[in-house]
């Protein structure tokens, strides 16, 4: 093997590894809103991952993050509609694992907040519920989110604006209080 072709296959495998170092745990979490199961979450993400190792490096790092994204909600939708025509799709707890520094107490009513919050978001249009976690869950930006979904930074705009609003009036005042701050 050529010395500069030993340096590309180093160059691109620390490219992948601080690709994945930096974005495996917030795709699984994206995977898991769309297949409802951490496993299945982990095998897309794990191809996003092959995939990110077979492109040309110089063409995908300037625009990493929504290359990521959009491959793993791709491919999420991919595995939905081979299952359909299979089995078709079933519902499955997401398994959640309490974080050990609270206490039992806490764990519970944090874990009644989140299913709160994700029994409210279940009422959101399926395009508002994914703007809504792209931005908030993932952090990332209408151009990221327009490049992820295809679709324009003022529709997503839009979808924002419209499903928090919508999310506020399905939430109790207590916990809309709470996250008005980082949703407002």
């Amino acid at each position: 093997m050529a010395e500069g072709t030993e340096d590309t296959l180093t160059a691109r495998e620390n490219f992948v590894r601080a690709a994945l170092i930096e974005f495996e745990s917030p795709l699984i979490g994206y995977a898991t809103t769309f297949l409802h199961d951490v496993e299945r979450a982990r095998d897309v993400v794990q191809e996003t991952f092959i995939r990110l190792y077979q492109q040309d490096i110089d063409k995908v790092k300037d625009g990493l993050k929504a290359w990521l994204f959009t491959v793993c909600r791709n491919r999420s939708l991919d595995v939905i509609r081979k299952e359909r025509r299979i089995t078709g799709l079933e519902e499955e707890q997401m398994a959640r694992l309490p974080s050990q520094r609270r206490t039992p107490s806490e764990r519970a009513d944090l874990e009644e907040r989140i299913g709160q919050v994700h029994e409210a978001l279940s009422r959101l249009s399926e395009n508002q519920r994914e703007i809504i976690l792209l931005k908030f869950e993932q952090g990332l930006t209408y151009k990221e989110m327009s490049k992820v979904t295809g679709l324009s930074s003022g529709n997503i705009g839009f979808l924002l604006h419209t499903g928090l609003k919508r999310l506020r009036g399905f939430l109790p005042d207590d916990l809309v209080q709470n996250l008005t701050p980082q949703i407002a």
